[in-house]
Parts: C-alpha cells; sequence; structure tokens
C-alpha cells in the first residue's frame, strides 16, 4: 500500500486553507492521526467541507441517537455494503465507545450475533432494510421503531445515518480508500 488514502491519484490541496489545515490538526491531536477519509477529499475543498459537515452533523449532533447507536449504523451499513475502510474506522469507534471489543468485532462480521437489545436489535434491523432495499421500506417498519421508544426525530436520523453511509461507503469503495494502519489496533 502506498502512503495515499486511495489509489486515485488526488493531490490534497497544498498548502491547505487554515481553516482545513486547523481541522485537520484537531484530528491529529484528538484522534493522533488524520484519517484518510479527510485526506483523500482534501483535494477538493469545497467536497471536503460537504463531507465533514454532514458527517458532524449526522455523527457527532444532537440526537436522540447515542454516538454509540450512529456508530452502530454505521458498521451495519458497511458491512453490508462490504466498505473496507468503514468496517475497519467505524468497528474501531464501536469497540471504543462500547468499551467491548467482541460487540465491534461482531458488529463488523455479523450484528446479528451481537449481544443487542430491542432497541438496538429494530433500528439495525431497519438500516438493514434501508440499505438493502429502501423502497420497500413501510410505515409498519417505522412503527416497529416507534413501537421500541424512537420518536419521528429519531427515525428521520435513522435513516440519514443509513443513506450518509451508503453514500460514503460507495465512494470509498469505487476509490479503494484505506482505511488508516492505527485503526486496526484501536480498542482492542
Amino acid at each position: 500500500m502506498t502512503d495515499s488514502p486511495t489509489t486515485l491519484d488526488l493531490p490534497m490541496v497544498d498548502p491547505l486553507p487554515p481553516e482545513t489545515q486547523k481541522y485537520f490538526d484537531v484530528c491529529a491531536e484528538k484522534l493522533g492521526m488524520i484519517p484518510n477519509v479527510l485526506r483523500a477529499y482534501a483535494w477538493n475543498i469545497e467536497q471536503l467541507n460537504g463531507f465533514t459537515a454532514l458527517y458532524n452533523t449526522l455523527m457527532l449532533g444532537e440526537s436522540g441517537l447515542s454516538k454509540l447507536e450512529r456508530e452502530m449504523i454505521a458498521v451495519v451499513v458497511s458491512s453490508i455494503n462490504r466498505c473496507f475502510y468503514c468496517q475497519v474506522a467505524h468497528g474501531a469507534a464501536v469497540r471504543a465507545l462500547s468499551g467491548d471489543p467482541l460487540l465491534g468485532e461482531r458488529m463488523v462480521m455479523n450484528w446479528r450475533s451481537a449481544d443487542l437489545d430491542a432497541r438496538q436489535h429494530a433500528m439495525l434491523d431497519f438500516s438493514e432494510k434501508v440499505t438493502e432495499s429502501s423502497s420497500r421500506v413501510t410505515e409498519t417498519d417505522r412503527q416497529a421503531l416507534r413501537d421500541v421508544g424512537f420518536s419521528d426525530a429519531d427515525i428521520w436520523d435513522i435513516a440519514n445515518v443509513v443513506g450518509f453511509f451508503n453514500m460514503s461507503n460507495r465512494v470509498a469503495s469505487a476509490s479503494d480508500m484505506r482505511p488508516n494502519q492505527e485503526y486496526h489496533a484501536q480498542a482492542r
């Protein structure tokens, strides 16, 4: 593997705009690395800004979903789509947020083998259906989420996280995006 975040030859803007450099510096400080997905998008600052704004809103913003639940959705969608980058990166996040390395591994391999509560199971069932066949989602599917305590705003958030990762999985796979080596050893 090369030092490039993808097999595509898209050089990062050099120098990075000050706001982007500051964001990368914060990532390096908090995570100990700059995620390759950010480096990959850094050839086009407008696209990078759009990607990070949506990611930060969906994954880190206010929601009735916990950060762990959102990461679980990311892993399930990425596992279905067989996205190497996101399975590794978000599998590490599930391990870290849950404090349970086995949960992270089960989520990547087969989420149905994980010890989940009814709420999590319903959320991931819904995420799977949206990923595999969104046109088949019906009011019955949404009601199943309400029945385990999700609000309509939560259902909106689930759908948006699922949609975001379906998009980003396709970009990552199409560009042969590779996860940072650091993710493989995190929270084990």
